[in-house]
């Protein structure tokens, strides 16, 4: 079953989102869909007590990604 939601966003996430969608070839819809997926994912190894880290394509750096 599908649910319908209004979501009011600033110029500024409009344009984000708006960049993204062009970038990806995604609408709005399953650009948001892709990123609740990609939270969820990221809480639960969260949840769990994991790291979830960032590394460059040389793997010469290396980040812990902090989600608030």
């Amino acid at each position: 079953m599908k649910r319908t939601m209004t979501l009011n966003l600033t110029d500024a996430e409009m344009t984000v989102l708006e960049a993204l969608c062009e970038e990806k070839g995604l609408s709005k819809t399953a650009l948001v869909r892709q990123a609740l997926r990609l939270y969820k994912s990221v809480d639960d190894r969260l949840a769990k007590g994991d790291k979830v880290f960032v590394e460059n394509a040389d793997k010469s750096e290396k980040a812990e990604l902090m989600v608030l």
